[in-house]
């Protein structure tokens, strides 16, 4: 049976064929046809199809407007298109700039600009010019609670939250909504209220389709159901998540902390199967993590990765590589959210304790996972 678009499955020979031409360097599959590809391996298509198109950093040597002479505009009685855009662009350059900026600094820079954007809902504005300076506000806002949530604040992140989702809400705008149930999502994962992020992310499914949230809210779901150890509903989110991404356009800027990374599907594979216990199956995907990001980029998932090769080779038998791993993966200075490592590294410490509790090097890697703890 032929494929037509109208939901029939091609024969296996079908793909094989399209398969083998790429190969050969005959043909590019069609975008359907690198989904079923795709699906054949467990991953998404731009993971292994990557888009010609790279990701686009915020210049801010290009913008038009200073922040001097922005900040003018600002303060004065009109807000224009000039305006605005150069507003967007700030609020891009700010969420682009998550992985790699101090938290303190960023939740400082942020917070001003959240304020100031927040001043704007008093001006003389259109409809238009009105929503707009809501969902600018919104996404301000939930950067402010991400980095609050990362630096331990957990009921200013909170609170943070359920502003930019009202923002969201008054803004008609169902990604901003849907990005705040993933944080809550999120927070729930991390503080082991897994019912709790099932339920979040459920709800931001709700609010949240046709944007590249689904995918991230269906991971959320799906790291849920494998530490409640629910092996056949972890599948089913993270079909849900591939199918969401599958549709997608390749995103124009992969740096932007609310847009989702195609790349970051086989991320979330290797924390279910780390948790489930699929040992062979994570630990290959923690090394094409490692081996797809370039030096300096997701430093979370940097350190997730080398914590899952850190637990298969604790569970295999080799204390050194597992201390080593999961040293790295917390001692190498680089900027990360405190709750996930964490939650991950914590894992890791309690296959050390199980198998090695009385080993010198185990003892010294839980102090030094002590003292980020208390941070």
């Amino acid at each position: 049976m032929s494929a037509h678009g109208d939901g029939s499955v091609p024969e296996p020979e079908h793909v094989l064929r399209r398969w083998k031409s790429w190969e050969s360097g005959a043909t590019m599959p069609s975008a359907h046809y690198q989904s079923l590809i795709a699906k054949t391996f467990g991953t998404t298509r731009f993971a292994l199809f990557p888009s010609p198109r790279r990701s686009a950093e915020v210049d801010v040597a290009t913008v038009a407007m200073d922040t001097t002479e922005l900040l003018g505009r600002v303060q004065g009685s009109d807000v224009d298109g000039a305006t605005l855009e150069t507003l967007r662009i700030t609020a891009d350059r700010l969420c682009s700039a998550y992985a790699h900026t101090p938290s303190d600094e960023l939740l400082r820079e942020a917070r001003t600009w959240l304020a100031r954007v927040g001043d704007l809902r008093h001006r003389r504005l259109t409809l238009q010019q009105h929503r707009e300076v809501l969902a600018l506000a919104g996404w301000l806002a939930l950067l402010v609670g991400c980095v609050e949530y990362d630096m331990g604040d957990s009921l200013d992140a909170e609170a943070t939250r359920r502003v930019a989702y009202s923002l969201g809400a008054e803004a008609g705008n169902g990604e901003i909504q849907g990005w705040a149930y993933e944080m809550r999502a999120w927070f729930a994962l991390t503080s082991g209220d897994y019912r709790g992020a099932v339920a979040s992310a459920r709800a931001g499914a709700q609010v949240a389709d046709g944007f590249g949230v689904a995918a991230q809210l269906a991971a959320q779901e799906a790291k849920a159901w494998a530490r409640i150890g629910d092996r056949r509903q972890v599948e089913v989110a993270l079909a849900r998540g591939r199918e969401a991404l599958d549709v997608l356009p390749y995103p124009d800027n992969i740096a932007h902390h609310f847009v989702v990374d195609p790349a970051k599907y086989d991320f979330y594979a290797m924390d279910v199967y780390r948790t489930l216990g699929v040992d062979d199956v994570a630990a290959g995907l923690a090394t094409e993590v490692l081996r797809a990001l370039p030096t300096g980029r997701a430093p979370m998932r940097v350190a997730e990765a080398r914590i899952t090769l850190g637990v298969a080779a604790a569970r295999a038998g080799d204390l050194e590589q597992a201390v080593d791993h999961g040293g790295h993966a917390i001692d190498d200075g680089v900027k990360k959210s405190l709750p996930s490592l964490r939650m991950t590294a914590g894992e890791l410490a309690a296959t050390l304790r199980a198998e090695y509790a009385d080993e010198i090097r185990v003892r010294e890697y839980l102090e030094r996972l002590r003292r980020l703890e208390v941070q």
